[in-house]
């Protein structure tokens, strides 16, 4: 059993702190509120969370549940310290750290009296890079000390919902852990092995930014949702026959699908639908931003792909791939389709290829968008991967047809890849590279 601090008795630091001590671990509770210190030390919960106060009483009478205000002693009688303080926003959405700083100062300077080596687990929820560029600096400054060396950072996002904590607690969907250390950071791990969900070990910014993704996620359905609810009452739809029907699919509505970063979405379909479902929308003199921001969206996702290709200052740009998703000869309002003609009016000459698109065998509503909107695609389309490789000093990959692997046999050090599925701004690699190095 381990014995751990835990700064800051909020929601996230009670259930933390409950739910460790339940599993045997020697808890410290840290606070600068005396009236929660007071509470948790006479087997009462700082908060009002279903199975928290059964838990702190059990662990008081079992005297493996203490608080105090002291960072000093609650780092004497502890080997790992969670960091579980608030991050409020300040009026202009900035994050607020300054209790994060503070809790950091206190740490390290407990750190300064302490020989052993101590584990700091960061448990509050900040934006990517925060925990490199504000936490270890500030520990390291305080301290005298080295992450490494004297004591190790690790982050690990919360997934408790206030209301069900406890539960979520113990059945997560996942857990993170992050310090950039395997090794050390395995007796972490070790407080997370009688977990049933999946341990994620990745890069601390990543991290950082799981808990981000997740809260935008869990915000963006219940606003969509709300929208369509919005559109049905309006005209008189059963809202909730909609919604029980639409999550019924679990294939690609409720569904891994769709989720995975890529390109920009096109075809027949999609835009079509989201331009009616919005046209009605204004027709019923409604607002809903969400639903009307969707294609806008894609449309710069477009716009950074081609800053992205124009900031290389090269035209001679070779595109593989055309329609508007592989495995297709659909072009119709594919998104390479609009990349292509950006490029073409920036003046960089262009070939193409895609297996999939040949312009002699287009017909019907496909050969009709193409020909309005660029009349002379056919003559930039090349039958042979090699003959567009050889024009290109950029290359831009929008399709799966030839593998990543494949690619990199065929191109040479001159040529630059853009790859449209994993889109990183030159400037943005180069700088990523530059800190890397």
């Amino acid at each position: 059993m381990k014995s751990i601090s835990i700064f800051g008795l909020g929601y996230v630091g009670a259930v933390t702190a409950a739910c460790l001590a339940s599993r045997g671990h020697r808890i410290v509770g840290v606070d600068p509120n005396p009236l929660k210190v007071q509470r948790v030390g006479s087997g009462m919960s700082p908060i009002v969370e279903a199975g928290v106060q059964d838990m702190i009483s059990t662990a008081n009478r079992a005297g493996l549940i203490s608080a105090t205000t002291d960072a000093d002693v609650a780092l004497a009688r502890s080997e790992i310290s969670f960091i579980s303080v608030g991050t409020p926003s300040q009026r202009n959405g900035k994050l607020d750290l300054s209790h994060i700083r503070k809790v950091c100062a206190d740490i390290g300077n407990a750190l300064r009296k302490k020989n052993s080596f101590h584990w700091i687990v960061v448990r509050s929820t900040v934006l990517p890079g925060t925990t490199e560029s504000v936490v270890v600096p500030a520990i390291e400054a305080a301290s005298g000390k080295r992450n490494g060396c004297d004591f190790l950072v690790c982050f690990n996002p919360e997934v408790l919902r206030e209301g069900t904590a406890v539960a979520d607690f113990f059945n997560p969907p996942f857990t993170v852990i992050d310090s950039g250390d395997p090794i050390q950071a395995a007796p972490i791990r070790e407080l997370y092995s009688f977990l049933p969900a999946r341990v994620y070990e990745t890069e601390i910014p990543a991290a950082e930014m799981i808990k981000y993704s997740c809260n935008a996620f869990h915000a963006l359905k219940v606003a969509f949702a709300n929208e369509i609810g919005t559109v049905c009452n309006s005209i008189g739809i059963d809202a909730r026959t909609v919604a029980e029907i639409f999550k019924s699919d679990t294939r690609l509505n409720i569904s891994p699908a769709y989720l995975t970063p890529g390109f920009a979405f096109g075809g027949s379909c999609l835009p079509k639908d989201l331009r009616a479902l919005t046209y009605q929308v204004r027709e019923l003199d409604l607002r809903l931003p969400l639903l009307e921001s969707i294609l806008p969206s894609n449309s710069e996702h477009i716009d950074r792909a081609a800053d992205a290709i124009l900031s290389l200052s090269r035209r001679k740009i070779g595109v593989l791939g055309l329609s508007f998703k592989p495995g297709t000869d659909d072009l119709r309002e594919s998104p390479l389709v609009h990349l292509v003609k950006k490029l073409i009016a920036e003046g960089c000459d262009l070939q193409i290829w895609d297996p999939n698109v040949a312009l002699g065998q287009l017909i019907g509503s496909n050969r009709e968008f193409i020909e309005a909107y660029i009349p002379h695609i056919g003559t930039l389309l090349r039958d042979e991967l090699l003959s567009v490789l050889h024009h290109a000093d950029v290359v831009v990959v929008g399709t799966n047809a030839v593998t990543r692997d494949e690619l990199a046999k065929l191109i040479n050090d001159r040529q630059q890849v853009i790859d449209l599925a994993n889109l990183v701004q030159p400037a943005l690699r180069e700088t990523a590279m530059a800190a890397q190095a």
